[in-house]
């Protein structure tokens, strides 16, 4: 075996070594989470979810390239965000649209769903549909940018069904909503309570200044009528050819 192939045989692995340092890291995708906004609880004994909704029509289609498809997604938001809290009836979410297609320089989507209510019986109360449509521009072509441009494309989709799924269920299905807060207690007669703070000892009674003896007689009646300081000062009639009284002292009040 000649020097240079022995060299060569010595290197290979650390050539193997170095030729994967130059690999990109595996991008990570994790899956959705909607449980953070707040649940729709409707008043149904059971929630169903259609999701057998399948590509069609013309078009070039890469939802199915997405790290997480749309119809994925969908479906999580519906498990995470939709309650039962009645006793009797169903509700079902159908999934209706989940496409993106491929154009010359953009990606466009479209999501649909709806959420149907009907009795036991299997009669219908109330529907509401949602649907959202974007459009993204093409950041790259190979395998990473088209996986990293479909993965940031579902979320942003996401993001406004999750509104106006909210939105259309709120305003076309309100007699279908359960509108009283989980674990909330039923309102109970009203009694007369105490403000003080709970185990505190009833407050005493402001103490009274001291009275004095005549404080326990009712006040006299308000009379219209002078004051006795003011009875000094009347003028004094006096009988025709009397010689003229000396000015009259003020009586002094008693």
């Amino acid at each position: 075996m000649t020097f240079a192939r022995r060299s060569l045989m010595a290197l290979g692995p650390l050539l193997l070594l170095a030729a994967c340092g130059d690999e990109p890291a595996p991008a990570r995708y994790p899956p959705p989470n909607y449980d953070y906004l707040n649940k729709v609880e409707l008043k149904v004994g059971r929630i169903e979810i259609d999701d057998s909704w399948a590509p069609r029509g013309a078009g070039r289609r890469v939802e199915s390239l997405a790290p997480i498809s749309p119809r994925e997604a969908l479906r999580r938001m519906a498990e995470d965000r939709l309650v039962a809290a009645g006793t009797s009836g169903r509700a079902v979410f159908v999934i209706e649209d989940a496409s993106i297609i491929r154009g010359p320089r953009d990606y466009q989507a479209s999501l649909a769903v709806r959420v149907d209510i009907a009795d036991d019986a299997g009669n219908r109360l109330g529907q509401a549909p949602a649907r959202v449509v974007l459009v993204r521009p093409v950041r790259g072509e190979s395998e990473r940018a088209v996986r990293d441009d479909l993965y940031a494309f579902v979320r942003e989709l996401m993001d406004e069904m999750n509104v106006e799924f909210e939105y259309q269920v709120r305003r076309t299905l309100r007699d279908a909503l359960n509108q009283t807060a989980p674990n909330a207690p039923e309102p109970g007669p009203v009694e007369a309570q105490s403000l003080d703070s709970p185990g505190a000892a009833p407050a005493a009674p402001a103490a009274s200044p001291a009275a004095s003896p005549a404080s326990d007689r009712p006040d006299p009646p308000v009379s219209m009528s002078p004051r006795p300081a003011d009875l000094g000062t009347l003028p004094v009639p006096r009988a025709p050819g009397a010689p003229t009284p000396l000015a009259p002292t003020p009586l002094a009040p008693r």
